[in-house]
């Protein structure tokens, strides 16, 4: 008998999860929107948000490996872990109840206005991507608050894209992107002083209680460390304040910050057919297990659950002590990727769309994606 996996979620981590097990078992997973819309490249996302979305707005039926996986278009809403379902609130408001055999969490994280588990059709993603564009399009200055790739990548892009704004990042510590290596940022700190963004350190930003930056603002910015307030015509919050979706799940195998409990082998602890990855897991303190390809590991640990393996036959995900991969996202010269100690490797412009993406991308990590 063909044995169910669920997998909850259908974003990057999810739909790379999907993939691998198309094959090995009957696959349903569930998705709020039609199609995989990338929490990844900010900046290039407001700056130029048609190139961006003809890599990262990818509706489901264009992923070869997506051909076997069944995708439900809805909004999870609870879950039974001792019957093994879901319920899921579909498009026309009826409740279904899914079994599985398997269930992998991979519902992520809320982040700004760019990350949100609400349930969308793809005209309203597509207004999503137009609106805070066609706002920085129109402003003369931007202020950017955060010290995170996010943030650092959406001053760069901005400012590149929009040479004769004025652009500044504000961050609270002596340097921007603390999780990744001092040589990474001393690079990128020497890439956005040539775009021309003002760097303002040691800034730390008055947030009214319950404050997310799930919006761009125009009033001017307080800091708690003693500056003068700053203002300009639009205000990016990029702040990193996550809230994982897990709502529909019970709170006992949550930890205090909501995010999903897992072992080593990426499991829910008393529920061996439960599995967490990506963000929305807490498997350290980057949860960075999609950042990292844990997706194959995690397929590997599926099938062998699926199989009736012992748990010493599971593997452990072993997560790197820096955040790594591209920051500034592709330039006009190309794409710089660094590696956990802070060295660069540039893929030049031509190569982008020539063999990163086409062969490299969506032929070897996505094992096939049809054209438009």
């Amino acid at each position: 008998m063909t044995r169910r996996v669920l997998i909850a979620g259908l974003g990057d981590i999810g739909v790379l999860t999907a993939i691998k097990l198309a094959k090995h078992a009957d696959v349903v997973g569930i998705s709020a929107k039609p199609g995989l819309v990338s929490g990844q490249e900010l900046g290039w996302r407001l700056a130029r948000p048609d190139e961006w979305a003809r890599h990262n707005w990818v509706p489901f039926g264009r992923f070869r490996g997506l051909d076997r996986v069944r995708a439900v278009h809805g909004t999870l809403t609870g879950v039974d872990l001792d019957s093994r379902a879901v319920t899921v609130t579909e498009t026309d408001g009826a409740t279904t109840a899914f079994g599985y055999d398997v269930l992998v969490i991979a519902t992520g994280v809320t982040n700004g206005f760019w990350r949100r588990p609400t349930l969308q059709t793809t005209d309203e993603i597509n207004a999503d991507l137009r609106g805070p564009h066609e706002r920085l399009a129109a402003a003369r200055s931007v202020i950017v608050v955060g010290g995170g790739a996010a943030a650092v990548s959406s001053a760069a892009q901005i400012a590149t894209t929009w040479p004769t704004k004025r652009v500044d990042l504000y961050y609270p510590g002596d340097r921007a992107l603390a999780g990744h290596h001092p040589r990474t940022w001393a690079t990128v700190q020497r890439r956005l002083s040539e775009a021309g963004v003002g760097l303002h350190p040691g800034h730390r930003a008055v947030l009214a209680d319950g404050f997310t930056g799930d919006e761009l603002t125009t009033d001017p910015v307080q800091w708690s460390t003693g500056q003068p307030p700053a203002s300009a015509d639009a205000v990016l919050w990029a702040i990193g304040r996550v809230t994982p979706n897990t709502g529909w799940l019970p709170a006992d195998i949550l930890d205090e910050h909501g995010f999903v409990t897992v072992t080593p082998e990426l499991q829910v602890p008393g529920h061996p057919e439960v599995f967490a990855v990506g963000d929305v897991a807490a498997t350290d303190p980057l949860r960075s297990s999609a950042r990292n390809r844990a997706d194959g590991l995690l397929a590997g640990n599926v099938r062998a659950v699926l199989a009736g393996k012992a748990a010493a036959d599971l593997k452990s995900y072993r997560p790197p002590k820096r955040r790594w991969g591209s920051v500034l996202g592709i330039q006009p010269d190309g794409l710089e990727v660094f590696a956990p100690n802070g060295r660069a490797f540039r893929f030049p412009a031509w190569s982008f769309e020539r063999v990163l993406l086409p062969w490299i991308v969506n032929r070897g990590i996505y094992r096939g994606v049809r054209g438009d």
